[in-house]
């Protein structure tokens, strides 16, 4: 990490929980944008996202990958990403 990066960890760290919090926020949205709709909007179409797929479960149309499963691929994708960033670029 740059010397930057660190002071501006270190600085972040000072903050109180809310402030990182809204500093986190503000970060999220200088990359992805504000969020379409209002908290209750998206508060209810993630409501509505849940019911579905609780009900894709109940009714058998979905796959079932057990957990250690799913851990061991995300750790073998981030092997390989951090082995590739070791490598020298050309």
């Amino acid at each position: 990490m740059n010397a930057i990066l660190e002071e501006l960890e270190a600085q972040a760290l000072k903050l109180s929980p809310g402030e990182r919090s809204e500093l986190i926020h503000r970060l999220v949205v200088s990359l992805d944008g504000e969020p379409d709709g209002s908290p209750e909007e998206i508060a209810q179409a993630w409501d509505k996202e849940i019911a579905r797929r609780v009900a894709d479960m109940d009714a058998g149309r979905t796959k079932w990958i057990p957990g250690e499963d799913v851990m061991a691929e995300i750790r073998a994708k981030i092997d390989a990403a951090s082995a590739n960033a070791d490598q020298p670029q050309r």
